[in-house]
């Protein structure tokens, strides 16, 4: 029997993605990096596919060869591919690469020549957010793909959003402004890429103006807010989170008035209560930093209750306090996040991050279960 185990609701990302689809005219692109941001690679790929996205992101080459195993023959872009990367075998399996410079540009090329293939390549540029994609190389870029473009497939340009959670933020202005530009460049000297796309999910539910013929949607699908203090909570935004966390007590002890909780001693008992031990810790993605601001939702036979966090996450294993008159058992199971707990949203709060975070570190150690 599992210590804990994540439930993923697959319903709910398939009305994610077709409610944000209604939204747009534009093509949806699911973005799976990141095990699908904690969720599942493979179930949640598959499942945006089956829901209205016609395009799967991911980061790394070897999430995009994962997909192709399985057999998904849908549309696949990977953008964090470094120099020395293997891109005869990218190419050869049909994936789209990010060109972020000149160098990587070279070696598709090289790898293109070997195979005989002709390589789907889109252009990044860097419109503000001082990451990935062009900038000062831009000039000498365009002379070498003016060089380079037979040999390539240019299917697409993009850029990235460092502020789409700040709807009124100016900088959005000036990144949309200089994406425009290097769109315009691009087709002055005789590239017209087919897809354009800028949009991440705080744009796609916010901007139109930025949707193009593409949006990127990763944190929205899977139900939640890009930022709550400026966008909204999942159910104002018509979300449903996807991700419920469940643990089991491991041991239910009565603990008197006074004594220290946990490594360093940082929480001291006010009064007699219980504690349980729930067997999860930062080896499984809780933070370790998380404040008693967060609670389980204990299931007892009489019903349940919150069960605030208390001393320091420890690498296996948390405690809560579970109160003086609690029914709790070991063996019980929580709620740590979802179901009738606490949200992702609350437990980012009391961890000093965000919601991405939260969900994206449960280890691969907590077994995933897939609600159809």
């Amino acid at each position: 029997m599992n210590h804990a185990q994540v439930n993923i609701d697959l319903k709910a990302i398939a009305a994610n993605i077709k409610r944000i689809k209604a939204s747009t005219g534009s093509q949806i692109l699911a973005v799976v990096k990141a095990d699908a941001y904690g969720h599942g690679l493979v179930p949640v790929a598959n499942t945006a596919l089956a829901s209205g996205a016609t395009w799967l992101g991911v980061a790394l080459l070897e999430e995009a060869l994962t997909l192709r195993k399985t057999g998904i023959r849908a549309r696949i872009i990977a953008w964090l591919t470094p120099p020395g990367d293997d891109f005869d075998l990218a190419i050869a399996n049909g994936i789209d690469l990010s060109v972020p410079s000149i160098k990587i540009l070279h070696e598709i090329v090289a790898a293109a020549r070997s195979l005989g293939i002709t390589p789907r390549v889109h252009i990044e540029v860097d419109t503000g957010m001082s990451r990935g994609g062009f900038l000062d190389e831009w000039p000498d870029f365009l002379r070498e793909i003016v060089a380079l473009k037979d040999e390539l497939s240019i299917v697409g340009i993009w850029s990235h959003f460092a502020r789409a959670d700040e709807p009124e933020e100016l900088a959005n202005v000036e990144q949309m402004k200089t994406f425009a530009k290097r769109v315009d460049q691009l087709r002055s000297v005789g590239i017209s890429p087919s897809v354009i796309h800028l949009s991440n999910s705080a744009a796609t539910l916010v901007n139109l103006n930025a949707h193009h013929d593409l949006v990127r949607i990763g944190i929205a699908m899977y139900g939640l807010s890009p930022d709550v203090a400026t966008l909204g909570s999942s159910t104002s935004l018509e979300l449903t989170p996807a991700m419920h966390l469940q643990a089991k007590l491991h041991l239910v002890k009565k603990v008197p008035a006074g004594s220290a909780v946990g490594y360093g001693g940082t929480a001291v008992l006010s009064k007699n209560t219980k504690l349980g031990v729930i067997a999860m810790g930062y080896a499984d993605g809780i933070p370790r930093n998380t404040s008693s601001e967060a609670a389980v939702f204990v299931h007892t036979k009489s019903g349940g209750k919150l069960a605030p966090l208390v001393g320091r996450v420890s690498m296996d294993q948390f405690v809560v306090d579970l109160g003086s008159r609690s029914t709790a058992q070991a063996g019980d199971w929580v709620d740590v996040f979802g179901g009738a707990g606490q949200s992702v949203d609350d437990w980012a709060r009391a961890s000093g991050t965000i919601n991405y975070e939260i969900v994206t570190r449960i280890a691969a150690r907590v077994p995933r279960i897939y609600l159809r």
